[in-house]
């Protein structure tokens, strides 16, 4: 080769080495931005199923306290009923209600497509749409498990399952569709991070109006004013039942984020979680304190309730408060919902398990305070979200459990309440022997 063909080589193959390079260097980024997509996808969907279970396992969080605060005649008609309502859940959401939640179609009634299709992978949505729905569902089980403390004991079983069927086929759906599915709330700014005022009080006005015509268990309130008090079945039980809870909340809050992939998404993540368990332990010392300096004693039942309370609180916003403006919103809320239970009393709403103070008024409370830690929250879009859910919910809940009072019937027979529906309705209770004068015996059926 010559000097001259050497140096036009040299030539070309120095014009050629920088896009050699330039080609070379958008090869990597465009793998590396493969890997952080996928990377992405991986840590969303799994945020969203380990937080989807978390809350799935609320349900036995419900079942349990519920069971434990119910008398010993009523228990596995409780459990029943949190089993069933779950499954209804399961099923409404898939036939109608995610469509309605997130179909846009209107600003005030969402969408009203078929059975959610799940649609397969893609890389660019961030997310399974699997994992999706499964984190949307247990939301929707959960406003419903609000419901069925407060009725409970006697309530028929068939009332309350229709009942529920309407709850998470349509009026969850369409309260969520209001801010989550980018209705007319979420247009004006109203913000509620995880669900205090969509998810909680949408289930405490129904139970509330539910209480209110169902009427108070027999025996409850005397024709003097005099409160009757009706023991729970098992202390342990409820209180395992508001440490599930408790557990499953994290999963409530941190799923909330909706993102995983990132170092600022996982940092958010891990600061929603202490948040969270700063204003349930505030919540439950409020209330320890309050039940000693009000009736000199310390009520278990208020602590656990004061727990829950304080989560319900915190859960409108859990990301941007300190940690100790966490433990305000959590004794707070936790204060505001023990003056609710003498006042439910005195008017006679005969709440078993103390969802309404924890859920619906905690649950206001948490959603109208969002602006004291969130500067980009204003708090008139707050206090319309309060009002246009608690006018619908409420609205439709008395058409649907007066409807049922009508028809099928809400209430038990007195005769069927006083002997408990265990052994009545559902022939549950455990065989025992019962010893008669004389020394004859007979079996409890």
């Amino acid at each position: 080769m010559n000097k001259n063909a050497t140096i036009r080589l040299a030539v070309l193959g120095l014009t050629l080495l920088p896009g050699a390079a330039v080609a070379q260097e958008a090869d990597l980024a465009a793998q590396f931005a493969d890997q952080a997509a996928t990377t992405n996808f991986v840590f969303n969907t799994l945020l969203f199923l380990i937080g989807g279970f978390l809350v799935m396992w609320m349900a036995a969080g419900f079942a349990m306290f519920e069971a434990g605060l119910v008398r010993t005649k009523n228990v596995s008609a409780q459990c029943l009923k949190n089993i069933a309502l779950y499954s209804v859940a399961g099923i409404m959401f898939w036939v109608i209600g995610y469509n309605m939640m997130y179909g846009g179609a209107s600003p005030f009634l969402g969408g009203f497509g078929g059975p959610y299709s799940f649609t397969p992978e893609d890389v660019e949505t961030g997310y399974s749409s699997y994992s999706d729905w499964f984190f949307q569902m247990v939301f929707c089980a959960t406003t419903a498990s609000i419901i069925s403390g407060t009725v409970a004991e006697r309530i028929k079983f068939w009332s309350f399952f229709i009942f529920v069927i309407f709850m998470t086929g349509f009026i969850y759906p369409i309260v969520g569709s209001w801010e989550w599915g980018g209705g007319f709330l979420d247009k004006m700014g109203f913000s509620d991070f995880a669900g205090s005022t969509l998810v909680h009080s949408t289930g405490g006005w129904a139970a509330l109006v539910g209480a209110v015509i169902i009427g108070a268990r027999t025996g409850k309130y005397g024709p003097d004013g005099k409160i009757n008090p009706m023991t729970g079945s098992s202390i342990p039980l409820a209180t395992l039942g508001a440490f599930i809870l408790w557990l499953g909340w994290f999963g409530f809050n941190g799923g909330s984020q909706l993102a995983a992939g990132t170092i600022s998404d996982a940092d958010s993540v891990a600061r929603i979680f202490v948040n969270t368990n700063s204003a349930a332990a505030a919540g439950v010392i409020a209330a320890i304190i309050y039940s000693q300096v009000r009736y000199g004693q310390i009520d278990v039942t208020l602590a656990l309730n004061g727990a829950l309370a304080g989560l319900v609180s915190i859960t409108a916003e859990p990301l941007t408060p300190s940690v100790p403006a966490a433990i305000f919103v959590g004794a707070t809320g936790s204060l505001i919902a023990m003056f609710t239970i003498p006042l439910l009393n005195r008017l006679k709403i005969d709440d078993v398990v103390g969802a309404i103070p924890v859920h619906l008024v905690a649950g206001i409370f948490g959603t109208l305070v969002v602006p004291l830690t969130n500067p980009d929250v204003n708090f008139i879009p707050q206090l319309v979200g309060v009002i246009a859910i608690g006018a619908f919910v409420s609205a439709v809940s008395a058409i649907l459990w007066l409807a049922l009072k009508q028809t099928i019937g809400l209430r038990l027979s007195s005769e069927v309440e006083t002997e408990g529906l265990d052994t009545s309705f559902h022939k549950y209770q455990t065989r025992r022997r019962d010893w008669r004068p004389g020394g004859s015996v007979r079996k409890l059926r």
